[in-house]
């Protein structure tokens, strides 16, 4: 009985610690509370599933959203907005597809970087050109039409996109750069097809 109480003993010392090394720092903490975000978990079409880079003009597919999410080198949390929480379950029973924002923070050691995405995994690219009408109205086939035939014929060759990753927010600092050159630059996170040659890329 004894040893068994020790056994507990160390199991719940090994929890609190561990509990220590993934709670957010408190620059991270500040961020969320700034922004009005709080922790969520993503469904699994959206994390297993392919995401491109630029919303007007994509050039490529990058792999998994769950692989980027494994690239990155420090701590790393999904969070949501509470409008978007409530606007996701005012539409559960509703059967047209909703696009909505997550945030995947990477909470590193004097740097905070958020990962602003859009799952959509709940769109075909039809659905995905609807949504977009929504907004840009008429100016939408032009300014779209390229990019919605490009991921139709990606998804027939067997690479269709379920994510879309908007902005990259350092230190609540917006970058100007394109996420498609930070990823293939900065972080060396490599595509897996290139929409504008209609083919996969060698890896």
């Amino acid at each position: 009985m004894r040893r068994f109480c020790f056994m507990l003993l160390g199991v719940s010392i090994l929890l609190a610690l561990c509990g220590a090394t993934w709670a957010a720092s408190e620059p991270a903490m500040k961020l969320r509370g700034k922004s009005g975000l709080s922790a969520y978990t993503p469904p699994e079409t959206f994390l297993s599933g392919n995401f491109v880079a630029d919303e007007v003009e994509p050039g490529f597919i990058f792999g998994k959203v769950k692989d980027f999410v494994k690239s990155r080198s420090c701590p790393t949390t999904w969070l949501i907005e509470e409008g978007e929480r409530k606007r996701i379950a005012a539409r559960e029973h509703q059967s047209s597809p909703v696009e909505y924002t997550l945030y995947l923070e990477e909470d590193c050691p004097g740097k905070v970087a958020y990962y602003v995405f859009v799952d959509r995994s709940q769109a075909n690219a039809a659905q995905w050109m609807e949504w977009r009408r929504q907004f840009h109205k008429s100016k939408a086939e032009p300014q779209y039409g390229a990019v919605k035939a490009a991921l139709e014929q990606a998804a027939q060759n067997g690479f269709p996109v379920d994510g879309e990753l908007r902005f990259i927010v350092i230190e609540g600092d917006l970058l100007v750069q394109k996420p498609e050159d930070i990823l293939t630059g900065e972080l060396k996170f490599q595509p897996i097809y290139d929409l504008k040659q209609g083919k996969p890329l060698a890896r």
